[in-house]
């Protein structure tokens, strides 16, 4: 086929990008172009082009914030328990459900621990500050019932860093269950009735077949999931965090948003936002580099 007649038959297929291409350009390329607040003592007023250029010194403000680093110390912790958590927990409960025989209760099960993964975190947070109330949500008064003090869970910088972790992976667990019950179709069946027939039992054939055969998505989706280690979750933290638990659970997401829209430093919080940019990128790059190397991970 020569290039003209391959031109015409694909046009219709480029023309279809176009729409993909433009929201691109609005949505992720133009808005780029603020990167330079972060080098301007940026004022709405003055614009781009008239607010003071003050090079590196937004930078150097950040580096000598005295909370800064504590920020930066939650966010990695909390979004690295995260994976880490987000991993084991739908690898349980995807072998638990791989040994149900009744498919009815099984996608019914299915079903359920996946529905918390459409709910916003608006709706979810304001679910759990009633569960946890330290006077009358459910946890407390089952925590009283064994002659136990109620604890203010989303009060105290001992257990917010907990509440936040466990949350996020009951929401998110479910979808990832789907993925690795979705491997585990894969395995050759053959596999399990030889196994079988040796006289294994249902623990040494999650453990000697189920398993390995689910090692590389499970290798995939943890390599991939190291760009978002400085990710730790905007908008569930906004929604359940507090001044009392700044020192636990304030996290870059939450600080920039203080700085820039509450304090108006729109300079300072644009150059957390690109120093946390930056950072994941080389992550991003990691970890595909992983994935290709681990897992033989391939984008097209």
């Amino acid at each position: 086929m020569n290039n003209n007649a391959k031109l015409k038959r694909e046009f219709p297929l480029h023309l279809m990008l176009i729409p993909g291409v433009i929201l691109l350009l609005i949505y992720s390329y133009f808005p780029m172009v603020g990167i330079a607040f972060a080098f301007q003592k940026f004022i709405p007023i003055r614009g781009l082009f008239g607010s003071e250029w003050v090079g590196l010194d937004n930078f150097r403000y950040v580096m000598q914030m005295p909370d800064f680093w504590k920020v930066l110390w939650n966010t990695f912790y909390i979004s690295s328990m995260k994976i880490i958590a987000g991993q084991i927990v739908p690898i349980a409960i995807a072998l638990l459900l791989n040994e149900m025989k009744r498919e009815l209760v099984k996608r019914g099960i299915q079903t359920l621990i996946y529905l918390p993964h459409f709910l916003s975190w608006v709706i979810l947070g304001a679910v759990l500050v009633d569960i946890l109330s330290p006077s009358e949500g459910i946890v407390n008064q089952l925590l009283q019932q064994f002659g136990m003090d109620p604890i203010f869970f989303l009060g105290s910088n001992k257990w917010f860093p907990t509440v936040i972790i466990a949350s996020d992976v009951w929401k998110e667990f479910g979808f990832s269950t789907i993925v690795y019950l979705a491997a585990i179709t894969s395995i050759n069946p053959s596999l399990y009735e030889a196994a079988i027939v040796d006289g294994a039992g249902h623990l040494k054939q999650a453990w000697h077949i189920t398993l390995p055969g689910m090692v590389p998505i499970i290798v995939l989706l943890a390599t991939l999931s190291l760009g978002n280690v400085l990710n730790a979750g905007f908008d569930q933290v906004f929604n359940l965090y507090s001044p009392t638990v700044y020192e636990s659970g304030d996290i870059l997401d939450t600080l920039i948003y203080r700085i820039g829209l509450v304090d108006a430093q729109f300079g300072v919080a644009t150059a957390i936002g690109l120093f946390k940019s930056v950072v994941s990128l080389v992550l991003i790059s990691v970890s595909y580099v992983l994935a290709y190397r681990v897992a033989n991970y391939r984008i097209f």
